[in-house]
């Protein structure tokens, strides 16, 4: 099984070059040493028999009963509960194109996390190419070694063509989390800020600041969900119905939101708005949250600099939440991404459908329950009800969708 481990730093030996030695003083760099990974057997070698069993010629027979039964790959090796961690390194963290090598460390970690909240064994793969057709190929053919794909840090609008051929081609699970992972923490912490706020979905209106990954899946999850009325903007300014130079994501977008016919920037459509949510990278001033509606909820979730600072947000806001973990309210993706698997993985789920994430961030805004508060709308990644609750909730809802095959 793939597993997290610790690395104690290594001192410097003579022959290190000046430059490394910089890299031994910063606790980073000491964790990260020889990885955050490693494989470790899970049955013993004792003795000739176990070797004959664990390997020839006992495991003949085993390949022979899955050569006539294919399902039984599912009992016979690790492939239920593995998970391929892909990335060509082109949209990493708030990094940006850093490449395949350089994203490993991210990739790593996203495994390590994956085992540490759901025991679900995750393998990093980094990719040297970025043409869709290429990366769709490769993952296809490493698809027999995996019972789900998770996709992680593509650029737009590539990530979402890789994503819906790969659905298209695959009878496993197929996630990126950039996209989903987000949306359905996004769509559990508005539901509790709404319930806060004596509200539902369907009596807001949303602005959002990003048209990438995230923001237009967390502006689908949000429609999917009911909100009254979610408009979206990018570089150039609000994306409606008619505006020129719109990719066919951005089309679509048009079609299925703005109703309200917004058509200016990001700051002029929050006047009176009820939600901001910011996965842009770029900045909205105090005033425009100042003109939104009373009781605003402000979800500012670029990292490392929120579009506005949460401190001046709450002057305005009566609820804020950031991506960072030193601010209340934090959107994480360890939230969603390892329970969504363990429980498409446990029922051997052919897809992981829209009902499922929707049950997912209902799951997690009912971890909270009760306990809401204007600084406590989504729970800790390291509450220990998280993992369990979206788990359930995701397998009993593949079950209902019939796509669970176990």
């Amino acid at each position: 099984m793939i597993t997290g481990v610790a690395v104690a730093a290594t001192p410097a030996s003579a022959s290190a070059s000046a430059s490394a030695e910089p890299f031994e003083l910063d606790p980073a760099f000491a964790l990260h040493r020889g990885g955050k990974l490693e494989v470790r057997s899970t049955v013993p070698v004792r003795n000739a028999d176990d070797l004959s069993l664990a390997y020839t010629p006992g495991v003949a027979r085993v390949c022979t009963a899955i050569a006539d039964t294919p399902a039984l790959v599912h009992d016979y090796t690790w492939v239920s509960n593995v998970v391929a961690v892909v990335s060509d390194g082109t949209a990493v963290l708030g990094l940006g194109d850093i490449g395949p090598s350089a994203a490993m460390p991210v990739m790593e970690g996203k495994a390590l996390l994956f085992k540490e909240f759901a025991n679900v064994d995750a393998v990093p793969i980094c990719l040297d190419c970025t043409d869709v057709d290429a990366i769709v190929e490769t993952v296809v053919r490493l698809a027999p070694s995996f019972g789900g794909i998770n996709l992680e840090d593509i650029s737009a609008p590539r990530c979402f063509e890789v994503e819906d051929r790969l659905r298209d081609l695959l009878d496993i699970p197929v996630f990126h989390d950039d996209q989903h992972g987000t949306a359905i923490v996004v769509l559990a912490a508005l539901q509790n800020a709404a319930r806060l706020t004596g509200r539902s979905l369907g009596d807001l209106r949303a602005v959002v600041a990003g048209a990438g990954a995230s923001g237009v899946a967390v502006t689908r999850i949000l429609l999917e969900a009911g909100i009254g009325d979610i408009a979206v903007s990018d570089s150039k300014g609000m994306i409606y119905e008619g505006r020129e130079g719109l990719n066919p994501v951005k089309e679509a977008l048009a079609r299925d939101t703005n109703r309200t016919g917004h058509t200016g920037s990001t700051e002029e459509a929050l006047a009176g708005a009820d939600v901001f949510l910011g996965l842009s990278g770029s900045t909205v001033s105090e005033q425009a949250i100042a003109s939104m509606a009373a009781d605003a909820i402000v979800f500012a979730l670029s990292n490392p600099t929120p579009e506005v600072h949460p401190e001046v947000a709450a002057r305005h806001a009566r609820v804020v939440a950031t991506g960072r973990s030193d601010f209340p309210n934090q959107i994480n993706n360890v939230l969603a991404f390892p329970g969504v698997f363990r429980g498409a993985l446990d029922v051997r789920a052919s897809t992981i459908t829209e009902n499922m994430k929707v049950a997912a961030a209902n799951a997690l805004a009912a971890v909270v329950g009760d306990e809401v508060t204007a600084t406590y709308v989504i729970p800790s990644p390291f509450d220990d009800r998280v993992a369990p609750a979206v788990t359930a909730a995701v397998a009993a809802q593949a079950r209902a969708d019939g796509v669970a095959r176990a």
